[in-house]
């Protein structure tokens, strides 16, 4: 949309509220000036108005949980814009997952879970920080990988005969993260991964 057809109040501002782009969930409620505008257009991420500094700022960058734009609405009279967004960590400054109070009192979904966690396999992909065990994976390749994945999948058979909930949940959650990390290096996203469990049993009464 052209900036001029957005409508901004009194204060050149637009309401802005910002949402999780796969869980959906709302994270919160900010304000952008034409300025913060463009270059959330223009880098892809989110750069809102601060009212009571009354200045520009780039979300996240003193604490590191930037947003990463995914897609951005526009409400039926161009007074409101909606970020889709994939956070890099918690989006309220109190260090909640979102800025609306009770949220937090919910226990995170299981598919939350898998959500948040590809979205920093993701950034851990695209930025490599040194001394990350997942850079690592990613820098030896699908070789190194895919023997993570063969020594947790054995892990996960001998946990589960030596009947040990404690472990089986463990090296369970381990061969997922690995899985995930194969997936990422080889351009598979979980939804797609989703799309193929429903396809093949939900709503089937054979399996």
């Amino acid at each position: 949309m052209d900036i001029n057809e957005i409508k901004w109040d009194t204060d050149g501002l637009v309401p802005v509220i910002i949402q999780h782009a796969e869980s959906k969930q709302v994270l919160t409620l900010a304000y952008m000036n034409r300025e913060a505008y463009q270059k959330t257009l223009e880098l892809r991420e989110t750069w809102l108005y601060s009212r009571s500094r009354q200045e520009l700022w780039h979300k996240g960058a003193t604490s590191g949980h930037t947003q990463k734009v995914v897609d951005i609405s526009y409400d039926c009279d161009q007074d409101a814009i909606l970020l889709s967004v994939i956070p890099n960590g918690p989006a309220c400054h109190t260090g909640s997952t979102s800025c609306f109070e009770g949220a937090e009192e919910m226990q995170t979904p299981p598919s939350q879970v898998l959500i948040d966690l590809e979205a920093l396999i993701a950034d851990r992909h695209e930025k490599l920080p040194e001394g990350s065990y997942t850079t690592y994976l990613f820098s030896k390749g699908v070789d190194k990988i895919g023997k993570k994945i063969g020594e947790e999948s054995a892990e996960v058979i001998i946990a589960a005969k030596n009947n040990s909930k404690e472990e089986l949940r463990y090296e369970a959650a381990d061969l997922i993260y690995h899985l995930m990390v194969l997936l990422q290096n080889q351009g598979v996203p979980m939804n797609e991964i989703y799309d193929e469990l429903a396809s093949r049993y939900i709503g089937r009464t054979s399996k």
